[in-house]
């Protein structure tokens, strides 16, 4: 797997990002499925991976990616750039400063050369030890996102969210447009008790029929204020529209039925 996998990560990105799979699909995971044949957490992983490797490289620009160079083979400038996805896999959740430090580590210890996954995630284990909090988190908290300095969350600041997966150092959780793996820094819980716990997760599942619509009709070449309505429907702490709510999603998606190529 070469650098040509980092790049399907930025292109996948940016795909996701400005939603240009909405021509033909309702959502990000469902277009990989049927393009690529990808399982849901694996785009995601291509993702998470491009941004290391370009992390790497803006903090490093004379670093090469293994090329046998006769120039450079011998440059003490030279150094090893991952090749893999599962090479940075562990490092995703960590600040762009400690990615730097584990990849250096990692490389000392493979002896100069491409380190194996398991040794990076070795060494970002013993990173993480160093300040390690413990995950606290239980299958079905809600929680707050925050988004501090992830990209990936972007739009998704101060949403409610539902824990799925508790993770050493990171928890999956469910929000009103889709799933998101996220690290302990991005999570703040609401502390509910566990009656109000259950009815927000009924009201997620139930926002299901709902979260549909607003993805469907959802369009980056949406004026800013309808896009902005639409974000706002998505994050309720209900499962229903009032009357006026109502009446304005039916109309764009009214609008969203003439303009489209399928109707």
């Amino acid at each position: 797997m070469q650098k040509a996998v980092f790049e399907a990560g930025k292109a996948l990105a940016q795909l996701r990002d400005r939603r240009l799979y909405r021509s033909t699909h309702s959502t990000f995971e469902e277009y990989c499925k049927d393009r690529f044949g990808f399982q849901r957490r694996h785009p995601y992983r291509l993702i998470e991976a491009s941004a290391v490797f370009d992390n790497l490289m803006k903090m490093c620009p004379n670093w090469t990616q293994n090329e046998d160079d006769p120039d450079t083979v011998h440059s003490k400038q030279r150094q090893t750039l991952p090749t893999a996805e599962g090479q940075v896999r562990p490092m995703t959740k960590l600040e762009p400063q400690e990615q730097q430090e584990v990849w250096l580590t990692a490389v000392e210890v493979a002896g100069g050369k491409v380190p194996t996954g398991k040794i990076v995630k070795d060494v970002v284990q013993r990173i993480m030890e160093r300040t390690k909090v413990p995950n606290t988190y239980q299958l079905g908290q809600v929680c707050q996102i925050l988004v501090k300095d992830n990209p990936d969350l972007r739009g998704k600041g101060g949403c409610w969210a539902i824990v799925n997966y508790v993770g050493e150092f990171s928890c999956t959780v469910k929000t009103w447009d889709s799933e998101y793996t996220v690290g302990l820094q991005h999570l703040k819980s609401y502390s509910y008790l566990p009656a109000k716990c259950e009815q927000m997760r009924e009201i997620c599942d139930a926002c299901g029929g709902l979260r549909l619509r607003i993805t469907r009709v959802y369009s980056e070449s949406l004026e800013e204020s309808v896009q902005k309505f639409l974000e706002s429907l998505g994050k309720l702490n209900r499962a229903y529209l009032t009357d006026l709510e109502g009446k304005v999603l039916n109309l764009l998606e009214f609008e969203y039925k003439k303009r489209s190529p399928s109707h």
